[in-house]
């Protein structure tokens, strides 16, 4: 009878420590689990933010300043507004027979007045106030303006007889729309060179 219950003794024994060596067992188990969870958000995050400087460097490689199109379509914006005002520029100065030189600083006045005007709606649609409006304008469109203005006239006042032609005569509109053609080959490089270092209509594209 005492050797039985020694043995029960034993075995309680054994099982109890095989149940405590268990229980340690589970017990780093998911000690080490949970300790392996709270490092992988880490992790995670890490690699999220590394996967986001990567997302945001490949936009940055194709970003719109880089773009012929972009370029175009900025320049085509100067161009309408341009030749609103210098078109009604030199009919004025035609109809009230002014000289060459009032009448094309008229046009050049009124050119650049259509130009900025273009942009000073589209920005005062997009919610700025009419003070702020201006000075994007201004940075917007002023040198865009100025080159094509400066190539246009210079090429009108270059060919022989169109200073001297009358709305009527093609001379004239051959003159002035060979003028915005050239103009506009030479002012896209120019936008977009600008539009790419965040100047120029990139000013505008922040209110789009």
């Amino acid at each position: 009878m005492g050797k039985k219950v020694m043995n029960h003794s034993a075995h309680e024994t054994n099982t109890a420590h095989e149940h405590a060596t268990h229980d340690g067992h589970d017990g780093n188990h998911g000690h080490a689990d949970h300790t392996a969870h709270d490092a992988d958000p880490g992790a995670h995050h890490a690699g999220h933010t590394a996967h986001h400087a990567d997302h945001t460097a490949h936009h940055a490689g194709h970003a719109p300043g880089t773009s012929w199109a972009m370029a175009a379509k900025a320049t085509l914006h100067c161009l309408t507004g341009c030749a609103i005002g210098e078109i009604l520029g030199m009919v004025i100065g035609t109809a009230l027979l002014w000289g060459n030189v009032p009448t094309m600083i008229l046009a050049i006045t009124l050119a650049f007045l259509f130009g900025y005007s273009f942009t000073l709606f589209a920005v005062r649609r997009a919610g700025l106030d009419f003070k702020t409006a201006i000075k994007v304008a201004l940075a917007a469109d002023t040198v865009s303006i100025a080159v094509m203005e400066l190539v246009d006239n210079a090429i009108i006042a270059l060919t022989p007889g169109a200073m001297d032609a009358h709305l009527s005569d093609g001379l004239f509109w051959g003159a002035l729309l060979g003028g915005f053609a050239v103009a506009f080959l030479i002012t896209t490089p120019v936008n977009k060179w600008m539009i790419g270092r965040g100047k120029g209509h990139a000013v505008v594209h922040a209110y789009h």
